[in-house]
């Protein structure tokens, strides 16, 4: 799980510690606790602030994301509830028999770690950092022997605060997860989704902001589940910002579907939205899951839902046997031709496999020149309009 680059500052807020904090940082991170030879690390140089990345890396303020209304519950910055984080492992616990083995085998797993306290996650956060800048280095300055084995050393100490991190943070992405199982995927995945977004906030907290990880980390959790909906919920795939709009649309229709005690009409929702009618039913449209044509109906489980849709493309019966009735007759005619007259008129007129072809594929075809098929072509309809030839075809003509 570890970065091997830096991970920038959010671009709003209160603005990053002094230099010394890195410094600092470093120092405590590099100190003889769980360093393998027992020993106490070497001094370590002064450690400037690194590089920040450019804006894209930047952590998003704390408020709603581009494109969705300040307004939104979900997506407002909220303060995750101590005592149900203690107690989320538990009840999830109960419903367990119904989720199955491996939910339960993962929820006690989650439910052994214990949470950090907020001057944790800040000596935690140092140490990340410490790890980062050592890997930074690492990767990008020349050094000797002594300073690798030292940097070398921070950066394990970082990934190892990093895991720490993660794992005691594990049972705020199940919270989350929870609000999102009715929406087409298995709560396992959702979790899975929520995870990625919690290594994402753990690699990017600034604990000089002054506010709780867990506080910071649902915005990224959120959006990691948000954006794995996006990617796999669904057979045909949405943009984020449509998921966004139906899970509103979704909340209103509720709240008015309450409050109107009937279900609100796609003219009412629009005033609610501030949409058009066209726009609300193309949403509703949208929101239909596609239905698998193989897909059983019935009692006895035998009969599709492909059985049941007209085919409109598909001839009339007598169409058909016109058709071949037709085809009978002409073949009749063509039988007055010697075969590669025949063979010419049934390729050059679509009669072989419904596609006419040019006198230059003909003439591929017989190994014969443009030329030559052309005089055979005028020759082979000469005789065809002869009036023994004609007569059979007049009914069809008419």
């Amino acid at each position: 799980m570890s970065s091997t680059k830096h991970a920038a500052k959010p671009a709003t807020g209160p603005a990053s510690g002094p230099d010394t904090e890195s410094a600092a940082a470093t120092e405590s991170a590099a100190t003889g606790e769980g360093r393998p030879d027992g020993g106490t690390a070497r001094a370590r140089r002064p450690a400037t602030r690194r590089t920040r990345k450019s804006a894209a890396a930047e952590v998003p303020a704390p408020r709603p994301e581009q494109g969705r209304e300040p307004g939104d519950a979900e997506d407002a910055w909220e303060e995750p509830d101590e005592a149900e984080l203690q107690s989320e492992t538990l009840d999830l616990d109960d419903q367990s028999s119904v989720m199955g083995d491996s939910v339960h085998t993962y929820l006690k797993s989650i439910g052994r770690r214990t949470l950090l306290t907020a001057a944790e996650e800040v000596e935690l956060a140092k140490r990340i950092e410490a790890g980062l800048y050592a890997e930074h280095k690492l990767e990008n300055e020349i050094l000797t022997g002594e300073e690798r084995t030292d940097l070398e050393w921070v950066a394990a100490d970082g990934r190892r605060a990093k895991d720490h991190m993660l794992e005691a943070n594990l049972r705020l992405v199940v919270s989350v997860a929870k609000k999102y199982t009715d929406r087409g995927m298995a709560l396992l995945d959702v979790v899975q989704e929520g995870n990625l977004g919690l290594i994402r906030a753990v690699e990017k907290f600034d604990y000089s902001k002054g506010y709780k990880f867990s506080t910071y980390a649902m915005w990224w959790i959120r959006q990691a589940i948000q954006r794995g909906f996006a990617d796999s919920a669904r057979t045909i795939r949405l943009p984020v910002h449509v998921l966004e709009m139906l899970s509103k649309l979704s909340r209103v229709e509720r709240d008015m579907h309450q409050r109107l005690g009937r279900e609100p009409t796609p003219e009412e929702l629009a005033v609610e939205l501030d949409k058009t009618p066209d726009q609300i039913e193309e949403l509703l449209r949208t929101s239909r899951q596609p239905i698998s044509l193989n897909a059983t109906i019935g009692e006895d489980g035998e009969t599709t839902i492909g059985d049941l849709i007209e085919d409109v493309d598909a001839p009339e019966a007598s169409e058909v046997v016109d058709r071949q009735l037709l085809g009978a007759e002409l073949r009749g005619v063509l039988g007055n031709l010697t075969p590669r007259e025949a063979k010419i008129m049934a390729l050059r007129f679509g009669l072989v496999d419904g596609k006419p072809h040019t006198l230059d594929e003909i003439g591929k075809h017989l190994g014969l020149t443009r030329e030559r098929i052309r005089q055979l072509e005028k020759e082979s309809l000469s005789k065809l309009r002869h009036p023994s030839n004609t007569r059979p075809l007049l009914d069809w003509a008419s």
